[in-house]
This record gives C-alpha cells, structure tokens and sequence, in this order.
C-alpha cells in the first residue's frame, strides 16, 4: 500500500476543506509547488493533485500552477477537478500530469473511459467514486445516483477504467476514521487497484488499511494537521 499525500489548490494556494465544501477552509498554505516538492522530499511516491477552482466551475485558474508542478516534481501526479470534456482529459495528459481523475465525466458516459483509455492506456485513467449513504454521489458530491460504489466499480472497471478512488464523503475531511465495509464491498467488486480517501486520522488507521488489498491511501487533512506524521507512517508501513 502507498501513501499519497494530497495537495489541494484553491486560489493559487494549497487548501483542505471540510467535505469539500468552500469556505470550509482549515488549511491554506501559500506555495503549493514547495508544498508538493516536500512531500517528495519526505519519501512520496505520487502526489494527488485536485484542483479546486476547476472542480467548482473555473479550470483555468491554475492552470501555471499545474504546469510548474509537472516541471519541478520527479514523482509521478495524478490529478483531478475540473475535468467536464475529453478534451480538458486530453490538454492534462499531454501536458504531463501521469494520471487523470475523472468523476462526474466518466459516470454519466462510460464511453469516455473507454476512448481515453484506448488512447492513453488505462494505466493513465483513474475514476473517481464518492459514497455518501452508500450511493455513489457526482457534480461536487451534490447529486446522488441509484447506483451502489460495487455496481458503478464493475461498469468502469469494464469501460477501461485503470484504477479507482474510492472517497467516502460521509467521513472526508473530519479526522473521524473511517469504516472498512464499504471499501471491503468494493475491493471484492472489482480487480483494479483501489485508493481510498476519507477519514484517516491516526497511523491505526493505517494499520487497518494494509491488512486489506487496497493499492494506495489519499491522505489530506491529517497531514496538514499534525494527526499523522508522514515519514513515521512509512516506517509503519515498511514494518507491516
């Protein structure tokens, strides 16, 4: 299992929000690029990068920002936030950004999945699929569907999906832990790797995500916050 540390970026800045919700900001950092170039520092193998201001209407915003950190990290970045087109999927690819995160897009047309990742390779597309009350939820966590997270794991996974975020809104952002069922659901559905997101708050956190086949974790606010330490919860890892 890896873990991935967030970098959220709101105005130019790096930001955690409360369940993704604005003006819920916790956490405003001013460099975002240092902010990444630490975590690579500290041992990161990926960085998971979501843009904000695309993901609530303006993809454009930030778009210097996402140019300066493909060019300074040597990690690879799967990024999210914004992404309403195949063609905003396409500029990100070309532009450098390892794995894109495709949410709402992918759900309400499958067959994008399918182009992008005939093109690139499915090893480059990553859905995104965020529970709340057990439904799979889309357009910023607004709206619910009728469909369960193992369901809409199965479509993807068959559409080309390469791999999926896993995001249990119900736990995001509030240091509260997480419950392990609905990933377990999820983990059994499919046979592409999963990373989840949501809740984690403590390295037995941790303890009790490695002893499942989940791929990677995201995590955000606990970092940001002090609640885990990043390099001590890769010795955990490395003893596990």
């Amino acid at each position: 299992m890896i873990i991935i540390p967030a970098v959220d970026i709101k105005n130019g800045k790096c930001v955690q929000l409360v369940q993704g919700k604005p003006g819920t900001e916790q956490v405003i950092i001013d460099n975002p690029v240092e902010v990444a170039l630490s975590w690579q520092k500290k041992g990161a193998k990926m960085l998971h990068l979501i843009d904000l201001d695309g993901a609530f209407g303006d993809n454009r915003r930030n778009q210097d920002l996402i140019k300066d950190m493909v060019g300074n990290l040597s990690i690879p970045i799967e990024m999210g936030g914004g992404i309403r087109s195949i063609q905003d999927a396409v500029k990100l690819l070309n532009l450098g950004i390892n794995r894109i995160i495709l949410g709402t897009l992918a759900i309400e047309d499958p067959d994008v999945v399918k182009e992008l990742s005939g093109e690139f390779g499915s090893d480059r597309i990553m859905v995104a699929l965020d529970s709340k009350d057990s439904q799979v939820v889309v357009r910023g966590w607004t709206e619910k569907t009728d469909m369960t997270v193992p369901q809409m794991g199965k479509i993807m996974q068959e559409a080309g999906a390469g791999s999926i975020l896993f995001t249990n809104v119900d736990f995001e952002g509030l240091l509260e832990g997480f419950h392990l069922k609905p990933l377990q659901e999820l983990l059994d559905a499919v046979d592409i790797p999963v990373v989840y997101a949501g809740g984690i708050s403590s390295l037995d956190d941790l303890k009790l995500l490695a002893e499942s086949d989940v791929h990677g974790v995201v995590i955000g606010s606990a970092l940001y916050r002090g609640k885990i330490d990043f390099e001590e919860a890769l010795k955990l890892l490395v003893k596990n």
